[in-house]
């Protein structure tokens, strides 16, 4: 089993990103960009190793406003609630009223790779990450050899909005405090990861403590949800995207609905879908082999 890295940290666009990387550095270089108030060690170090195995150098980091990058303490804090119902009626957010968008954390993923004297890498975002990949592949084509979108949506408004208990969780305030924090992480696990999988189960509590040990940043995540309303729509730029492009989503994802993933394939031209079963808005390790292979497939060398 992999163990993690000690994390180090880059400037990127003002900020300093906390980030660490598995396997060889003289491999293709493969980035990892995870969801909303997500820390980046939710890509666990196994599913790290395991696509290092396959000889790239993978890394992973922390977005802006949550884990161990910076923290914009500073910021005002949106009301989110008034957004997200600016957003379900169709009107739109002015990017000026939220402190940033998912622009300007697309500008810090190119500044990571410019940290990192990195010039172009495969690029691998899980939902709100998988947002930010598409940022900066329709934003800085060049950076970007090969994408791969998962559980994750063109934010177009007139797709399937997420379950009803999904949107409570998405809505809920994270508590500051130990106990309250590890009973919603464990709650938030379970709705967010239909089905039965007693292995993932028994890890949840592991998992939220190390998150919790981490730093958690609340003010972050709403920040950052703030951020992705404000960003509005990309289907019709999805259009002039030329990278390589694979979309994965799970059949029973209670958050971002399926049809979301499936917008994004139609609109970049020659995506590929890949739909898992059972799978919901998390990364199970049963699904791994999958997501691995399919990741290691679609990132071919693009010299």
């Amino acid at each position: 089993m992999s163990t993690a890295p000690t994390p180090l940290l880059a400037s990127s666009n003002g900020l300093q990103l906390a980030y660490d990387r598995f396997g060889d550095p003289g491999g293709q270089p493969l980035l990892l960009i995870m969801g909303l108030g997500t820390q980046m060690i939710a890509w666990d170090e196994a599913f790290c190793g395991q696509l290092a195995d396959r000889g790239y150098h993978v890394i992973r980091f922390d977005n802006r406003d949550i884990g161990q990058s910076t923290h914009l303490s500073t910021a005002a804090v949106p009301d989110v609630g008034k957004l997200l119902m600016q957003a379900l009626g169709g009107q739109p957010i002015d990017p000026a009223s939220v402190p940033y968008t998912l622009a300007d954390m697309a500008l810090d993923t190119v500044g990571l790779l410019d940290a990192l004297g990195i010039q172009d890498a495969h690029i691998v975002g899980a939902s709100m990450g998988g947002a930010i990949a598409q940022e900066v592949a329709m934003r800085y084509p060049r950076r970007v050899r090969t994408l791969v979108s998962i559980m994750s949506t063109s934010g177009a408004p007139d797709l399937p909005p997420p379950q009803p208990e999904a949107m409570q969780v998405l809505m809920t305030p994270t508590p500051p405090d130990r106990a309250g924090y590890l009973a919603r992480a464990q709650k938030v696990a379970k709705i967010l990861r239909p089905g039965s999988y007693p292995e993932e189960e028994a890890r949840d509590m592991e998992r939220a403590e190390r998150a919790f040990e981490r730093g958690l940043n609340p003010a972050g995540y709403v920040r950052q949800l703030a951020g992705i309303l404000a960003s509005g729509s990309r289907r019709e730029r999805l259009g002039a995207v030329r990278t390589p492009t694979l979309v994965i989503h799970g059949e029973d994802d209670p958050l971002v609905p399926v049809e979301c993933g499936r917008d994004v394939a139609r609109h970049v031209p020659g995506a590929r879908m890949l739909t898992i079963p059972r799978m919901g808005h998390a990364l199970p390790r049963a699904a791994w082999p999958a997501i691995v292979d399919a990741i290691t497939e679609h990132a071919v060398w693009t010299e």
